[in-house]
């Protein structure tokens, strides 16, 4: 009989929802047993919804609470830090939704919480761009089927905030998301399973459109989060990035990752939930669709691999608090450049 875990739900937003909810439900041994939400009425409409028992005022009473075994953090950047620390301190497992926090001494901060802590299981949702063609990309790139690594390019170009008329969100507010900016983050969580370590960045940002609507305050707001930004990067052995990330272009690329070596090129295109693999070596004409063996597909397992993790049958790989760190000091090391305007080396002191 498989052991029984105990969750408790702190926020429940589209993707506690959509995934973490749903994922929990189909394994067995696995009770949502609890569920805070930003107000009593909406913790409450979940509970009802999901059929979860227990309802709390807090996230500090549900935290508190000797029935939940481990904690599901949906809820912003700004308090993952506070409530990941606070859950391994109380003795609970914790999944955390990215990005991991809002800078690198919080994420600093949540890395040694878990170390503090070996016996619990701290994992960060992530980042689900390549977890379809992950294990095929990583097997091209070191089986040398473009040769050796030169070049990479890494894009996430889109409309998102293109439209000022549009009310300001959530992840135009520095105080919220700190130096995650758009999906810089996410590609670069991606990046890193498959490229070496990064050792310097020289990086410019942009704000087009810093005044955004707040309709239930009958005002505008300035948005603090640059909505283009540019990067120049180097990594171990001489590989050179660029990066180009914006939120108010028209018709852009959208979301792309490309390797480009000594004998050939692997593309990678994320488009709305699909991974499109494209690649040619010299002798090839053009780049080609490649079609990815379904055993080397891969597909979301994240409630899963947490369970498998509390239960002591694999350890976190997708992805732990020292992979989130790395992702996190690259962040920073963005953001230390943009505003000196000069390269920051890597790793950050």
């Amino acid at each position: 009989m498989s052991k029984r875990v105990r969750i408790g739900l702190i926020g429940a937003g589209a993707n506690t929802r959509l995934k973490h909810i749903p994922g929990f439900r189909t394994i067995d041994g696995v009770e949502l047993t609890g569920v805070v939400n930003r107000s009593r009425e909406s913790s409450e409409a979940v509970a009802a919804e999901f059929g979860i028992p227990k309802v709390y005022d807090t996230w500090q009473q549900l935290i508190a609470d000797p029935e939940i075994d481990a904690v599901c953090i949906g809820t912003w950047p700004n308090t993952h830090c506070e409530l990941a620390c606070a859950a391994l301190e109380a003795g609970k497992h914790v999944l955390t939704e990215a990005r991991m926090a809002r800078n690198l001494a919080e994420a600093r901060q949540m890395l040694q919480a878990s170390r503090k802590h070996p016996k619990l299981i701290a994992q960060i949702v992530p980042s689900p761009m390549g977890l379809i063609s992950g294990q095929y990309v990583e097997q091209l790139i070191k089986g040398h089927f473009i040769g050796d690594l030169r070049e990479i390019v890494v894009l996430g170009v889109t409309s998102q905030f293109w439209d000022y008329s549009q009310p300001l969100h959530w992840r135009q507010d520095a105080e919220i998301v700190g130096n995650n900016i758009l999906s810089l983050g996410i590609l670069q969580e991606t990046l890193q399973r498959w490229a070496p370590a990064p050792v310097q960045v020289f990086a410019q940002t942009e704000l087009f459109e810093p005044t955004r609507p707040l309709p239930e305050e009958s005002r505008f707001a300035q948005a603090t989060v640059p909505d283009s930004v540019q990067i120049l990067a180097e990594l171990q052995g001489g590989v050179r990035v660029i990066y180009h990330f914006s939120g108010v272009v028209l018709f852009g690329p959208g979301l792309q990752i490309h390797f480009y070596g000594s004998r050939g090129t692997v593309k990678v295109h994320f488009i709305d939930g699909e991974e499109r693999l494209y690649a040619a070596r010299s002798e090839d004409s053009e780049l080609k669709e490649i079609q990815i063996p379904l055993e080397d597909r891969g597909a979301w397992h994240v409630e899963s691999d947490f369970i498998a993790s509390i239960r002591g049958e694999k350890k976190v790989t997708l992805t732990d608090f020292a992979s989130g760190v790395k992702y996190m000091e690259f962040l920073e090391a963005v953001a230390r450049s943009a505003e000196a305007n000069e390269p920051v080396s890597l790793p950050l002191e």
